[in-house]
């Protein structure tokens, strides 16, 4: 029964989620640079996708888009109210909201990948990385935090990526 168990949660969270937007990878060591896709697996009902706003949580300071052809790439930032490290010896004064892509269109039946690299926080924990997808016709909000973990029966899940602890670092400070 055990064992049972365990095939069924792999399986579960191997299999692809063809219905909602995926962080692909979504698991990472916190505080590391990490490069995930968010995956757009299908457009707004039979409506190409012309735009992709991933927004990203509070206090991300170095962020990147990946560079798509057929596609303008766009990082909205805000103020912070205190400078904070950036990594190697930099100070940023703002932290990054949403980076857009427009452009394309997606067609409704096929799938693409928007890349982002990114600087995580050190806590590890859920990160949630909520993604509008704006359709020739209609758009896809898809933001919703499952409140008991049960992602894929969640209307309009965010994305997610799980951070775990680095115990490579820790195992040096025993």
């Amino acid at each position: 029964m055990r064992y049972a168990l365990l095939f069924l949660m792999a399986f579960t969270a191997a299999a692809p989620a063809y219905a909602h937007v995926t962080a692909n990878p979504d698991t990472a060591i916190a505080g590391k640079y990490f490069e995930t896709k968010f995956r757009i697996s299908h457009g707004c009902e039979d409506s190409d996708t012309i735009e992709v706003h991933v927004s990203l949580p509070k206090g991300f300071v170095t962020a990147k888009p990946q560079h798509k052809p057929g596609w303008t790439a766009t990082v909205v930032k805000s103020k912070l109210d205190k400078p904070v490290s950036a990594g190697h010896g930099k100070m940023a004064d703002e932290q990054i909201d949403q980076i857009i892509w427009k452009g394309g269109p997606l067609p409704h039946d096929q799938y693409d990948e928007f890349g982002v690299l990114m600087k995580l926080p050190n806590a590890p924990g859920i990160m949630w990385f909520p993604v509008k997808q704006v359709c020739v016709k209609g758009v896809e909000d898809w933001k919703n935090v499952p409140a008991d973990g049960e992602w894929h029966e969640t209307d309009h899940p965010a994305p997610f990526i799980k951070l775990e602890a680095d115990k490579a670092a820790s195992a040096h400070h025993h």
